[in-house]
């Protein structure tokens, strides 16, 4: 308890630890932004200057050489020089194509008044303002923090992504160990059985008796071969699914209660899947036994299999009480069940069985509170 209590701690404590470094990241990103962003204003008020000196000099008698050479270094950040109507007398650093027209330099204007404000210049004439936008370098810092937030999402969800397959793959390795365990102490009282099934025989005890007893125990063989099945490589045969369906529903019918109604349904005699047949009669049986669950014991059970070309659906249906829909993919989850004694190892050993033994799908088709429930297996054709 204490080391999973620890375990806890610890991620939180990370958890924590890498919020704090995002944070700071975060913070530090912003605040290289905004001082890149104040000396772009610098050189901009520095531009503007060197704009308006040249705008009011003497050619005779003012030096303008060196607000020219600061106009001439400029050839990154977009800028628009406008009066005070906003008429747009000059653009610089933009593609002039694109913005040939006044349509397309009055929504550059739009943009640029968005992201920082205007510089005024005086003029002889009239007063004029210049509006600049973003360089390359301030335009990729503003989004630098998005794409570092993608980057420890993506992270995020690949750590998490593997942490969940390793818990799965240790658990279906608990699983695969304790159905080998099982199969092995269920098989050394069933040793025994059979000896004293030939004992009972040779002391003349009713041979109907006998025989029934052989049943049950042949059918423990059974579930001590399914068990020894799980975690292993599993010998798949090129078999008739529709039989197989068949004869493992008629196993159950002649088990059950008479007041259990039961149809088989299948618009094909012939589909040939490779099967383990032990598997899929357990596959079956799981089904079934859920659905006498839900009638309690009185109701109609129904199996249908459409088959079309490639695919075979089998229907496996009750009058049960139903199913929430919330609920669809959680009865396939270990340990969930609604019966007060039930281990919730039913479906979940059901889906394992069809989806990584025979690479097929299982799903609740559909479901009514109060009306029953269709669960839905699919298997490719073999070709």
């Amino acid at each position: 308890m204490n080391f999973f209590k620890n375990n806890l701690y610890t991620r939180w404590f990370l958890l924590a630890v890498s919020f704090v470094i995002l944070t700071l990241i975060l913070w530090n990103t912003y605040l290289l932004f905004q001082t890149f962003k104040q000396e772009e204003r610098i050189k901009m008020e520095i531009w503007a200057q060197a704009y308006e000196t040249i705008n009011n000099a003497d050619p005779e008698t003012t030096d303008i050489e060196l607000p020219q050479e600061i106009l001439t270094k400029n050839n990154t950040i977009p800028i628009i020089l406008t009066n005070a109507k906003d008429s747009v007398l000059n653009i610089a650093n933009v593609d002039e194509e694109k913005y040939a027209n006044i349509e397309a330099q009055q929504a550059l204007l739009r943009r640029l008044k968005s992201e920082n404000n205007s510089i005024e210049i005086s003029h002889p004439t009239e007063n004029q303002f210049i509006y600049y936008g973003n360089s390359n370098l301030i335009t990729k810092l503003k989004y630098y923090p998005l794409a570092l937030i993608a980057i420890l999402v993506l992270f995020g969800a690949f750590v998490w992504s593997y942490f969940k397959t390793t818990k799965i793959s240790a658990e279906n390795r608990l699983w695969a160990g304790m159905a080998k365990e099982t199969a092995h102490q269920i098989g050394t009282p069933l040793s025994s059985l059979l000896g004293w099934i030939e004992i009972m025989r040779m002391d003349q005890v009713d041979e109907s008796t006998v025989k029934e007893i052989e049943k049950d125990v042949y059918r423990l063989q059974t579930i001590a071969d399914r068990f020894s099945k799980i975690g292993s490589e599993t010998d798949m045969q090129l078999l008739n699914i529709i039989e197989e369906t068949k004869n493992s529903l008629e196993y159950l019918k002649s088990r059950s209660s008479k007041q259990i109604e039961f149809t088989f349904e299948s618009n094909a005699d012939i589909v040939q899947v490779w099967l383990n047949p032990v598997l899929h009669s357990w596959t079956i049986e799981n089904l079934v036994k859920n659905a006498i669950d839900a009638i309690k014991g009185k109701g109609k059970i129904s199996v249908l299999i459409k088959y079309a070309d490639p695919w075979v659906h089998i229907f496996v249906k009750d009058t049960g009480k139903g199913i929430e829909k919330s609920k669809f993919n959680k009865v396939f989850e270990p340990g969930y069940s609604t019966k007060k004694r039930g281990w919730g190892l039913g479906l979940s050993l059901t889906q394992r069985i069809v989806e990584v033994y025979h690479k097929g799908k299982i799903k609740v088709a559909q479901s009514e509170i109060g009306k029953g429930t269709t669960f839905v297996i699919t298997y490719k054709k073999s070709l």
